[in-house]
């Protein structure tokens, strides 16, 4: 019943119904996202892209850096000594799963990509590793947990757990399926629709924007479009699924 979940298709989502937005123009009006995902593809070539972006208002958030991993990357501190909780700012945002049906890419706000990439190894979905997490435990914030995936076909997926009407006995779980990609075209969700305390989370369906350019433009753009104070990273990657090769970037606010 879970699997079917990915033969939905969203009227809206058919480019003669789709209304694009500028992704730039949203992030400008909006001074604190939280954690952002975009998944697309290029318009020129038909290419998977993923952007991930952190930001952050505590010293603890900001004092962090995007480096690679064998499959994908990872958030460190960039100045130890300044790091005075690890236990929601260190993880893996982004991994590359090879398995036998295919390379898939995994990205996400916190480390339910570990929870995603152990479940697919076994041969089980992302639906059920997200089965098994809720959103993060940081009162009064309830931070959403935010997860994406990249199949093989270059077809994606997008996902959201956190509060039912800021009730913390209450997990809200939404799961948003792209099977048939549109060139030029990208789908974006965060963690918060803005600042405030409590922080709100995001709310409605991911975000349609325009994906013109290729991936490292693009990618420049999200950065120069976040707030300057409180942007902390950014990792952008292109998918060639033919034979999965990547290109990618980092960019880190203390580098």
């Amino acid at each position: 019943m879970i699997e079917s979940l990915r033969d939905i298709h969203y009227d809206n989502y058919l480019e003669n119904d789709m209304q694009k937005n500028d992704i730039t123009d949203h992030l400008r009006a909006n001074p604190y996202p939280g954690r952002g995902i975009i998944i697309g593809t290029t318009k020129n070539d038909n290419k998977p892209i993923i952007v991930y972006f952190i930001m952050g208002r505590s010293i603890n958030s900001r004092n962090r850096i995007i480096t690679e991993t064998a499959d994908g990357i990872m958030t460190q501190a960039h100045d130890p000594a300044l790091m005075t909780d690890p236990g929601l700012v260190i993880y893996h945002p982004v991994r590359c799963l090879d398995i036998s049906s295919g390379q898939y890419h995994i990205v996400t706000n916190g480390d339910q990509t570990d929870t995603i990439y152990e479940h697919m190894t076994q041969g089980k979905t992302i639906f059920d590793a997200l089965m098994t997490r809720t959103f993060e435990p940081d009162p009064p914030n309830y931070t959403p947990r935010i997860s994406g995936l990249v199949y093989p076909d270059g077809s994606y997926m997008l996902s959201i757990l956190k509060t039912h009407e800021s009730d913390p006995s209450c997990c809200l779980r939404q799961y948003f399926t792209y099977d048939t990609p549109q060139p030029g075209t990208a789908y974006y969700i965060s963690t918060y629709t803005g600042d405030g305390d409590p922080l709100p989370s995001f709310i409605g369906e991911p975000i349609c924007i325009s994906l013109e350019e290729n991936y490292s433009s693009f990618a420049e753009s999200v950065w120069n479009s976040l707030n300057e104070e409180n942007k902390v990273a950014l990792y952008a990657c292109e998918i060639d699924p033919a034979n999965g090769t990547k290109k990618s970037l980092i960019t880190n606010k203390l580098m």
